[in-house]
């Protein structure tokens, strides 16, 4: 699905992460603290877990917005739905996109031996099904359907329908008018 176009590289997702080691010893995630300050992550928690079970979307846009998430007009994100508490400052949702519900998007991953970070970027008019895993460093483009239960662990190309673990292009699937 990761694609480049004429001669310009187009990062991939790996290339797009920031790549720490463990800060300590033990496994990378037993120092989060010294990756981000624990209040900010307290501020994070308390705006994304009250968007969670918030039945308005226009309020629930407005408290992600409280955490850095830049949030376009008309995006729909539904009940249980879990932002990264860490970097939530790095993603990024365009106008009209739908995820739904229980999804969850990460602009971090923490491995016993490195941490890594990087942008989520949502396109326009995007439709993410219901219990869906989003990965750091990875480019949903314009008018893209994620089916549900999937893993999206790279960029997924505008207007395709993906879908699966890992979740890939899913051939002869049509699109729904909009």
């Amino acid at each position: 699905m990761e694609h480049t176009s004429g001669h310009s590289h187009i990062p991939r997702r790996h290339e797009r992460l920031f790549h720490s080691p463990s800060l300590g010893p033990e496994n990378a995630l037993s120092y989060w603290w010294k990756t981000v300050h624990p209040l900010r992550v307290m501020w994070n928690f308390t705006w994304i877990y009250a968007a969670r079970y918030c039945p308005s979307l226009a309020i629930k846009r407005n408290l992600l917005r409280l955490t850095g998430m830049k949030v376009g007009q008309h995006v729909s994100v539904g009940l249980a739905v879990v932002f990264d508490i860490f970097f939530p400052e790095l993603i990024t949702i365009g106008d009209n996109t739908i995820i739904g519900y229980n999804t969850v998007v990460l602009a971090h991953e923490f491995t016993v031996n490195e941490w890594r970070k990087g942008p989520v970027i949502i396109g326009r008019n995007v439709s993410i099904g219901a219990n869906c895993t989003i990965l750091p460093g990875v480019i949903i483009g314009d008018g893209a359907t994620v089916s549900a239960m999937s893993l999206v662990n790279r960029d997924v190309p505008p207007g395709a329908f993906v879908g699966g673990v890992p979740a890939r292009e899913l051939v002869g699937a049509k699109k729904e008018a909009p």
